[in-house]
């Protein structure tokens, strides 16, 4: 049986400034991507091939013709399965594309595009169709921690959370799903939530669907 373990972040939460919320995330992002890149590579491909089954079982998938999915760094759950069988069910695929506005445009990526790589060290198409994101279905997040309620901590720059701010109004607006992929060692007990945070729909890992 494949066991990965659950980070747990102990303690009460720091004062309620931006300040401290901002240093307790920076810690919880340490201590999560120090647990993810301890993975032994065998534990790292088993885990994302049980996640990349999960994903593409699920109804969001197949419903969903127009997919943003993040093109993987080494140690991050592996998404080359997703697009291969997106590709295979005709459905198109969306490559993030970082932009100085600190906001994300999503290139279509195909079988043959030429892949380079950003300021950031990101896989990213040098050339393709782009999208609106309005448009997307789904959008498949990297992400370095999450908890029970599908809160996320990412790298830092607010990317997601910039270019889906209109995801706030989720009364009225069902799409795109932003369905966040995670090992189970990156769990946390609890992320505190910013105003401008935009949860998740659903989190995907190794153990199911959260």
């Amino acid at each position: 049986m494949l066991r990965v373990r659950s980070l747990e972040v102990a303690g009460a939460l720091m004062p309620d400034t931006r300040a401290a919320l901002q240093s307790r995330k920076r810690q919880i992002r340490r201590e999560s991507r120090r647990r993810r890149a301890e993975l032994s590579d065998e534990v790292r491909y088993l885990a994302s091939a049980r996640i990349a089954d999960a994903v593409v079982r699920r109804e969001f998938f197949y419903r969903s013709r127009y997919i943003a999915c993040y093109l993987p760094m080494a140690d991050e759950v592996d998404t080359w399965p997703i697009i291969e069988r997106a590709w295979r069910r005709k459905k198109k695929i969306f490559a993030p594309v970082t932009g100085r506005d600190r906001m994300l445009t999503f290139r279509e990526v195909r079988p043959g595009s030429n892949l380079i790589r950003n300021d950031f060290g990101l896989l990213e198409p040098e050339t393709g169709a782009e999208i609106d994101r309005r448009r997307l279905d789904l959008v498949l997040t990297p992400l370095v921690a999450y908890d029970v309620e599908r809160r996320r901590i990412g790298m830092g720059g607010g990317y997601y959370d910039r270019t889906f701010a209109f995801l706030k109004n989720r009364t009225l607006l069902f799409k795109p799903k932003l369905v966040g992929l995670a090992f189970n060692c990156q769990r946390v007990k609890k992320i505190a939530e910013n105003p401008w945070d935009i949860p998740l729909y659903r989190i995907v890992t190794e153990s199911g669907q959260k």
